[in-house]
C-alpha cells in the first residue's frame, strides 16, 4: 500500500433531509455538539461537523443538507485521501466507473471530486492540492 493510503479514509458525509432532527440524533447518541461548516463557494448546502483532532486517529466528517442528495441508499459518502484528486480521477472510467463531479474546489478545504464504482456506489477524493 502506497504512503498516500497508509490511513485511507479521510472524511465522511452523512446526508440529511431534515437537519435539526439528525443533529439532534448525533448528537444524542455521541454526546457532541456538531458545528456549522460554511461553504464560501456554496450557500445552498448546510454541514454541521463532528468534533476533529487533526492529530488524533481516524476521520472526521459532516451532516450535509443538500439539494440531489437524498437520505437514505448510499448516503454516507466516504472520501479517500489522495495527493492531487485529479490523478485518481484520471483512473476512474478506464476501471470501469463513472466521474459523477469532476475535481472542484472546497475552498480552504482543498479539493474534492465525486465518482461512483462498478457495483454503483459513490465515494468522495479530496486533495489540498
Amino acid at each position: 500500500m502506497s504512503e498516500a493510503l497508509a490511513n485511507p479514509v479521510s472524511w465522511f458525509e452523512i446526508y440529511v433531509d431534515d437537519m435539526p432532527r439528525a443533529m439532534s440524533f448525533y448528537e444524542a447518541v455521541f454526546q457532541v455538539s456538531l458545528e456549522s461548516i460554511t461553504d464560501p463557494t456554496d450557500d445552498s448546502v448546510q454541514m454541521y461537523g463532528f468534533p476533529s483532532d487533526m492529530h488524533g486517529y481516524g476521520a472526521s466528517g459532516a451532516l450535509v443538507k443538500m439539494e440531489g442528495m437524498a437520505a437514505g441508499g448510499n448516503s454516507t459518502l466516504v472520501y479517500f485521501s489522495c495527493k492531487d484528486c485529479a490523478v485518481e480521477e484520471s483512473r476512474i472510467v478506464d476501471a470501469g466507473g463513472l466521474v459523477e463531479k469532476s475535481k472542484m474546489s472546497i475552498g480552504e478545504y482543498g479539493f474534492v471530486s465525486i465518482v461512483i464504482d462498478t457495483e454503483g456506489n459513490c465515494f468522495g477524493l479530496h486533495s489540498l492540492a
